[in-house]
């Protein structure tokens, strides 16, 4: 079994990468190369600007290359709840961007000819318990009518059909949902921005900042300096550099998944007959799909952890495994070939966040929804930078910083237990 991302490792290293460190002066410094940062500098390439992109590890190493592989509209809560907080016209706003996202990775993908296995096949959201199964129902009826048609629920009495399981209760359709081989698109975005003549710095964290004048900072990263007119932070959960402020606002969540060996053809035809993007309505959420090799890909919140390293994977893991078979008996026998985890920037709230501070640009905090939606708030906060700020659908969104968070999320084990105990109950 390998500790590592299966989309990573199954992805050829990214050639185009520019040698040594950043020098001289830029029209935009991007912080990042994860897929906000990529879109961002392939957008502002294409308009015409001098991008430097500054990367602390690998092209989509983090959470690009780390996560589910889903591209999936609509929100994590649910959109019932959405409406009742932020009212009916700014909830659909927020939810078609996100239906937005997943068109602009598609065109993105037909435009520059990324071979990444793209292919809507459709979100399952499945009730873990009967009365999840009628909140489903509920927020359906809501979401069709408002702003999402292309949804339909999948009665229990109809769930062979979708799934090879009688572990659910019902469950929700959402027909825009895609999915994709993410490390191929990662290092195809790269490509795509190094054709446009973006410089794109691997290995280069940015452990230096000041701010000159205006929105004209000066990077410093081990291997060299850059002065950039403008700058974008596109580094989510980084704990590399001086972004104390983001820091506070987010909660770095470990995020864990498996992958099994290839599967026969007829075994996941009864499994998962159309190959859907698949999750559940738990807390410690379980969520999986195929791979293009046929693999089963199992997710989860497993722990509530703040770090991803070899010891917390592998324990999480377990768990996963487990959690698999409960899904899927026919899998007890199943050999598992990798084991990884990454780490998801959550707000406190679950909605992304983007904007300027400070003469800084920032776009981060997609909580779990990131593929997408980090897609297309890169080409969106290209627009913002070159003077289009009423184009951000976060733009009036506050963010406070997180009471009692410096750095260092000490209270996840505790916000882990409230939620087991939750699963329980509700």
């Amino acid at each position: 079994m390998k500790m590592m991302s299966y989309w990573l490792d199954t992805t050829k290293p990214f050639a185009s990468g520019a040698p040594g460190g950043p020098h001289g002066t830029t029209d935009v410094a991007v912080v990042g190369a994860g897929f906000t940062g990529l879109s961002a500098a392939l957008a502002l390439a294409k308009k015409g600007a001098k991008v430097v992109v500054l990367e602390a590890d690998r092209v989509a190493g983090a959470a690009s290359g780390r996560n589910g592989g889903m591209c999936n509209n609509g929100f994590a809560q649910d959109y019932a709840g959405m409406v009742g907080k932020l009212g009916r016209e700014r909830a659909n706003m927020l939810y078609r961007a996100f239906d937005a996202g997943v068109d602009k990775v598609e065109s993105i993908i037909a435009a520059e000819g990324i071979d990444c296995h793209f292919a809507r096949v459709g979100k399952l959201k499945l009730a873990a318990k009967p009365e999840h199964y009628d909140r489903i129902v509920r927020s359906q009826e809501l979401l069709a009518r408002e702003v999402d048609p292309e949804t339909r629920l999948v009665p229990r009495s109809d769930m062979r059909g979708e799934i090879g399981s009688d572990h659910y209760f019902g469950g929700m359709l959402y027909e825009k949902g895609a999915n994709m081989h993410m490390g191929e698109f990662g290092q195809g975005l790269a490509e795509a921005a190094a054709r446009h003549g973006v410089l794109i710095h691997e290995y280069n964290p940015v452990i230096g900042m000041k701010r000159l004048a205006g929105q004209a900072h000066e990077l410093k990263t081990p291997q060299g300096t850059v002065r950039a007119s403008q700058v974008l932070l596109a580094t989510g959960t980084s704990a590399v550099g001086p972004l104390g402020w983001f820091r506070r606002r987010i909660v770095p969540i470990g995020a864990f998944l498996i992958a099994t060996e290839p599967l026969p053809v007829d075994l996941l035809d009864r499994l998962t007959p159309h190959r859907r993007n698949t999750t559940d309505t738990r807390n410690f959420v379980s969520y999986f799909r195929t791979s293009p090799d046929n693999r089963i890909i199992f997710g989860g919140r497993a722990r509530f952890s703040g770090r991803s390293d070899a010891a917390s994977d592998a324990k999480s893991g377990v768990i996963l495994r487990q959690s698999m078979v409960s899904v899927f008996p026919e899998l007890a026998d199943a050999r598992i070939d990798y084991c990884w985890g990454g780490m998801v920037d959550m707000t406190r709230d679950r909605l992304p966040r983007a904007g300027e501070r400070d003469g800084l640009f920032y776009s981060m905090g997609y909580s779990g929804h990131g593929t997408h939606m980090a897609t297309y708030m890169g080409a969106i906060m290209a627009e913002v930078l070159d003077g289009r700020a009423d184009l951000n659908p976060w733009r009036d969104f506050d963010w406070p910083a997180i009471p009692g968070h410096f750095g260092k999320p000490w209270f996840l084990p505790f916000v882990g237990a409230y939620y087991r105990y939750q699963d329980l109950v509700k």
